[in-house]
């Protein structure tokens, strides 16, 4: 018996209620004073409340294995990732509304800043603000209507990004994505990953060289970035599983497109990380297990900002309180990866994790960091195992067996 079946079976309305504080990208390395940066940072509120949680280490999908934001998210809701993937496209199209039909194929798309001689300068085109960023899909979405015999939808994004739906005949998901991964370097173009994939290989590359038409002469957005190149997939529902009321309470699109796909219902939750934590307070009759998305961690990670990200985790820290007082049942806050701000990148490390309830044997630390989640009582497990353990927590599961 899979564990998703096994948690489904056990599975209670018991009306307690859980939060996930994710985050994104928390996980870091230690940077110039020997310190990563949850451990520079001042968290009064995180480290008390580690004095009486659980503290320990998850791996999203394998020791090793470096995670995307969708596999790492699977992961924290209890879905294996290796059995359930998800293209990033699919989770963006979601989050920014777009119409996504049966055979379609969506993409995630950066603007980004390139050289005549197709050298990738900026993969995110300067973060443009998303007001600027929307004034390009409209330019865009005007000039370009159609490649190669295949519909050509845009929907703008936050900041840089934007989500493309192609539509038409013989299109598959099977694309390698479109994008270097790192500046200075030439552009990777479109590849397919089997015979069914040709074709949308070759769409998406003339897309791209028509966009750099386009754009030419623009600054900093002179082109465009395409990952993720994904089908709308059929996933188990999460308040079927374990018999709940699930919310999403984030403001980027990927997230939100996540939540939407495994059956969470997604609100309004506003810009600022204020008004993300009212939110949860606003709805805490409503639902009663609660996923709140905090994206800037892993922004500030991904620039390289040692103290950008230091300070996000300060803010949050300072927040706190608000879900606190709210008394839930369970409250885990961790990350869906690794985003060491002296890589610059996503990371294969795993990811601290606490766990607040009733029921912990004892708290572990004084501190909620790295180094002390390593040496925690909740160990070292995978991310997918942590949902369940949110449940047994909270009461949700009954026993199993006589």
């Amino acid at each position: 018996m899979k564990r998703m079946e096994l948690l489904r079976r056990l599975a209670r309305d018991n009306g307690k209620k859980m939060i996930l504080l994710v985050m994104d990208g928390i996980g870091g390395l230690p940077g110039p004073d020997g310190k990563t940066e949850l451990e520079a940072a001042d968290t009064p509120n995180l480290d008390g409340l580690a004095a009486k949680s659980e503290l320990g280490l998850i791996d999203m999908v394998d020791a090793g294995i470096t995670p995307g934001s969708g596999p790492g998210h699977l992961s924290l809701f209890g879905y294996d990732p290796l059995e359930f993937s998800i293209g990033r496209g699919i989770l963006e199209a979601m989050g920014v509304g777009a119409l996504v039909g049966p055979g379609d194929v969506c993409a995630r798309g950066n603007f980004c800043t390139r050289s005549e001689d197709d050298i990738i300068l900026d993969r995110r085109a300067g973060r443009i603000a998303t007001e600027k960023s929307a004034l390009v899909v409209e330019k865009l979405a005007a000039a370009i209507r159609e490649i190669d015999g295949v519909k050509v939808t845009f929907y703008p994004g936050k900041e840089h990004r934007f989500v493309v739906v192609f539509s038409g005949a013989g299109l598959t998901e099977q694309v390698a994505d479109a994008d270097p991964q790192q500046e200075g370097a030439p552009m990777r173009w479109a590849d397919s990953l089997g015979p069914d994939g040709e074709r949308m290989a070759a769409v998406a590359n003339a897309f791209i060289r028509k966009v750099s038409e386009v754009l030419k002469g623009d600054a900093p957005a002179n082109g465009c970035l395409l990952r993720g190149f994904s089908s709308a997939p059929d996933l188990p529902l999460m308040g079927d599983l374990y018999r709940m009321r699930p919310v999403a309470v984030a403001t980027y699109p990927m997230y939100r497109g996540l939540a939407k796909l495994v059956g969470m219902d997604v609100v309004d939750a506003g810009e600022t990380l204020d008004q993300l934590f009212d939110t949860v307070g606003r709805l805490w009759n409503d639902y009663d297990y609660f996923y709140v998305h905090v994206k800037y961690t892993d922004s500030r990670g991904e620039d390289g900002d040692f103290d950008g990200k230091r300070k996000v985790v300060e803010t949050v820290d300072a927040l706190l309180p608000k879900l606190l007082a709210l008394s839930p049942g369970v409250l885990v806050v961790t990350g869906d990866h690794s985003t060491p701000s002296v890589m610059s990148a996503h990371s294969w490390h795993p990811v601290p994790f606490l766990l607040s309830s009733p029921f912990v044997r004892s708290g572990d630390s004084a501190a909620f960091s790295e180094r002390e989640c390593r040496i925690g009582s909740g160990g070292r497990m995978e991310a997918r195992k942590l949902l369940g353990l949110m449940l047994a927590h909270a009461g949700r599961l009954e026993k199993y067996g006589a």
